[in-house]
């Protein structure tokens, strides 16, 4: 796998759902649900030696500071998986008039970073 600095989105239903994703152990999926599969991709990394980076927000209004934040996650790493958290845990974690931005146009947002 090359180092491409691409980022590819996951989806997290919690600020939590990060648990089972990297581990010094390897990788594993700690759910059944093909949502929260690992992508072959991230697997190959890890299986290559290259160091995998997961952060997860809500990313509901994005700005300049979310932009800063997942470059410096990505210059932790050789590859960085961004998890973003549903509509439901974005409405829990910020109040009932959030998200203001779809899940769905969130993930297209951070997909074209």
């Amino acid at each position: 796998m090359r180092k491409t600095g691409h980022v590819r989105s996951v989806r997290a239903e919690s600020s939590t759902g990060n648990e089972g994703f990297v581990g010094r152990e390897g990788l594993s999926s700690s759910s059944g649900d093909p949502a929260y599969a690992i992508p072959p991709r991230i697997i190959e990394a890890r299986e290559a030696g290259e160091r995998v980076v997961f952060t997860n927000g809500c990313f509901d209004l994005l700005h300049p500071g979310h932009v800063s934040y997942l470059r410096a996650a990505r210059s932790l790493g050789d590859a960085l998986v961004v998890g973003l958290n549903s509509d439901t845990s974005v409405g829990r974690l910020k109040g009932p008039l959030r998200p203001i931005v779809s899940e769905g146009d969130r993930a297209v947002m951070l997909s074209a970073l």
